[in-house]
């Protein structure tokens, strides 16, 4: 069996095959795993591209990480809590409930007291608010033309205007959806808002990366996929597909071994054929429909209407902390979202490294350096005071331009499942079919549909990941 892809969809239907006793080869374009969560080294520090978090409710990435071994890397919240800054307002918690168990509402009321406090909507703006969540929740998720429809326009007919959007809706859309609510597909928001905040009382406390991403995916997958007796080829490019009688056959060039991976370069390497009975493609959607389009026809060349959604971090190293929270929203303000990753990046003794994380940033990636550094130093300042007088040790910016899939109405019928018409042929990715957006966990339950479908295709039985999905204790604890 051949896996095409070294992210999260591809690592997890190898680690699937491999445990149902198939001999799996994964290939991968990079010299390592992860896909679009990885890590790189800047001035003796180690950055994420990216800030990645998850909830509670996202089992099946919980359950990776623990099979990974390196769960114990990770931070779930006791209990949901997003510190929101506005310039010249003191900080508000939005915060779900008691933590205790016993005391724990059921959803949505666990939100309501947060809602009824916040000070950055009206009164009439939060009764909207709570109308609309509880319409949410009597939405049917399997009508179809909810897709057809904008999350924004949806909350416009419920009182829930543009200062509303951007102070509260906005909140939960941009970092989830990678799109402002105004744009985004209506059953792609109610599925993000009723599985994450209004389903069961803890499932939307917060989930964050201790170490890099580097340290808490793609090492441990590399050792994990070894372990499993997984041969991998990094930094081998996948060219070409062929429909054979055997299967299909993937035509491309690079690294020779995992242990050459380090030392392979594409140019110059001669063309190679690798043939599998069972092939498994989870690569990112553009590249799918690359790769695809001389199999499928048509089904591949709609990928690419699913366009793309950009998504842009700035890493800033002060001199000095100036923030106190380790994380925190923006409202009224250019700053999304801002992390403290000082401690995981290996920053400079006595600095602060912030890196701020920019979902739906079409704007922001025809911004040069210089244009980023002139907008976004002076918003830190006045969401952290003690930023205006602190000096600026570091400031990049890191782009990803086709981070997601763009997650507007119509994306529903352009996702692909597993199967294809081609034998053989299997499909994996967060652009696949599995009622997420473009997620961690999206990408992680993509890999165990393509390995269930790819063991059925060869007459076995996919292990089923739902016994490490049920080791994770779901409790809520102080």
């Amino acid at each position: 069996m051949l896996v095409v892809g070294g992210g999260l969809a591809g690592i997890t239907a190898a680690l699937d095959c491999a445990a149902a006793g198939a001999r799996v080869t994964l290939v991968e374009v990079r010299r390592r795993l992860g896909g679009a969560a990885y890590s790189f080294e800047r001035d003796g520090m180690q950055l994420d591209n990216g800030q990645h978090v998850f909830l509670r409710c996202c089992t099946a990435y919980r359950a990776l990480l623990a099979r990974l071994g390196s769960e114990r890397l990770t931070t779930v919240q006791p209990r949901l809590e997003i510190p929101v800054l506005k310039p010249g307002h003191a900080p508000v918690l939005l915060r779900r409930g008691s933590s205790m168990p016993s005391r724990v509402l059921p959803a949505p009321a666990q939100l309501a007291g947060a809602l009824a406090r916040y000070p950055h909507l009206t009164l009439l703006e939060r009764l909207g608010a709570a109308r609309a969540a509880l319409a949410l929740m009597r939405i049917d998720p399997d009508d179809e033309t909810l897709d057809a429809q904008t999350f924004g326009a949806w909350l416009a007919r419920r009182g829930q205007g543009p200062r509303a959007l951007a102070a509260l809706w906005d909140l939960i859309a941009l970092p989830t959806l990678n799109l402002p609510a105004a744009e985004a597909s209506l059953a792609l928001a109610a599925f993000v808002f009723r599985t994450g905040l209004l389903s069961a009382a803890d499932a939307g406390d917060i989930g964050f990366h201790d170490a890099t991403l580097a340290q808490t995916i793609g090492e441990p997958a590399e050792r994990a996929l070894r372990e499993a007796g997984v041969a991998l080829r990094l930094g081998w490019r996948a060219e070409r597909l062929e429909r054979v009688a055997s299967g299909v056959q993937v035509h491309g060039r690079g690294g020779r071994a995992t242990r050459e991976a380090s030392e392979a370069h594409d140019v110059g390497e001669p063309l190679e054929t690798l043939s599998a009975e069972t092939t498994v493609i989870a690569v990112p959607h553009a590249r799918a429909a690359t790769l695809l389009e001389p199999l499928l026809g048509e089904p591949a060349r709609a990928l690419a209407g699913l366009g793309s959604s950009p998504i842009v971090n700035l890493h800033v190293v002060y001199d000095r902390q100036v923030c106190e929270q380790p994380f925190a929203a923006g409202v009224g303000t250019p700053v999304q979202y801002v992390f403290d990753r000082t401690r995981a990046a290996g920053a400079p003794a006595g600095c602060q490294y912030l890196a701020v994380s920019l979902s739906g940033a079409e704007r922001e990636m025809g911004m040069s350096a210089d244009a980023l550094r002139e907008r976004y130093l002076p918003a830190l300042g006045e969401l952290f005071p003690r930023a205006r007088e602190a000096r600026v040790e570091r400031f990049m910016a890191t782009r990803e331009h086709a981070a997601t899939f763009r997650a507007a109405p119509g994306t529903a019928r352009l996702r692909l499942g597993p199967a294809t018409a081609v034998p053989g042929l299997v499909l994996a990715g967060a652009w696949t079919s599995t009622g997420w957006p473009a997620t961690l966990e999206g990408a992680v339950l993509s890999g165990h549909a393509a390995a269930a479908q790819a063991l059925r295709a060869r007459g076995g039985a996919a292990p089923s990941p739902s016994a490490a999905v049920a080791g994770l204790s779901t409790a809520v604890t102080e």
